[in-house]
């Protein structure tokens, strides 16, 4: 039977957020932002470890605890220069004592990405679980879609039709991950998805949710945060 491992790549600094420390260390609802994404894995029965890639200089990691997620959390310096570099490296670098298959399923998510809820992880690990392909969590592009020019102005409107925003997590086979990424041109690679669909593959999209944001810009922390405080108040009894 095929296992499923999480990872999640965090060795970038996040620039366009405008702060001193990588983002994934910002602070959010009072833990640093990459404890959420952990904490919905470390949650999910089916998830049998959790890798965070980290840069080979990361000095922040350390200044944490992160002991609760100790059985399953597995962190590994071997992060590179772009994001899909990050996961090739860490997909390469999995230690023997994980018995990681070919067949295992790998979901790789974006560290600033904290508002992942357990149902929506669970709803893609049942639609995924029996497509040859894999697949990812998106959403139909609902608004109007301009194209700009280098001074900002609108020289076309877009069509929308069958038009999907990626999201993450994203799940495919070990092997096949490993395939698209070690063939692709990582500077041209903004998803795994990408990856897999160079090599002529069709992942299946998975209907996901708005709250499952990308953390970007500095007004994203706070609806994070509301977000976050939102669930916590949901799970209290």
């Amino acid at each position: 039977m095929s296992k499923s491992f999480a990872l999640i790549p965090a060795a970038g600094s996040g620039s366009r957020i405008g702060k001193k420390r990588p983002k994934q260390y910002l602070t959010l609802a009072g833990k640093p932002m990459i404890h959420h994404a952990i904490h919905t894995f470390y949650r999910a029965p089916r998830i049998a470890h959790i890798f965070v890639i980290l840069s080979p200089n990361d000095e922040l990691w350390s200044q944490y605890d992160w002991s609760e997620f100790s059985n399953k959390l597995v962190v590994l310096n071997c992060g590179g220069a772009t994001r899909a570099e990050s996961v090739l490296n860490g997909l390469r670098a999995m230690p023997s004592t994980v018995n990681i298959s070919n067949q295992d399923w790998i979901l790789v998510h974006d560290a600033a990405r904290p508002c992942l809820s357990s149902k929506q992880l669970e709803f893609l690990m049942d639609e995924i679980a029996d497509d040859e392909t894999g697949g990812l969590l998106a959403i139909p592009v609902a608004d109007t879609l301009k194209r700009g020019t280098m001074h900002h102005r609108a020289i076309n409107t877009e069509s929308r039709e069958n038009l999907w925003q990626a999201q993450t997590p994203q799940m495919f086979r070990y092997h096949l991950l490993v395939k698209a990424l070690s063939q692709a041109n990582a500077s041209q690679i903004t998803d795994d998805a990408s990856a897999v669909e160079a090599l002529q593959y069709h992942p299946k999209l998975v209907l996901g949710n708005t709250l499952n944001f990308k953390v970007t810009y500095p007004q994203d922390l706070a609806l994070a945060e509301l977000i976050l405080q939102e669930g916590e108040k949901n799970c209290t009894p």
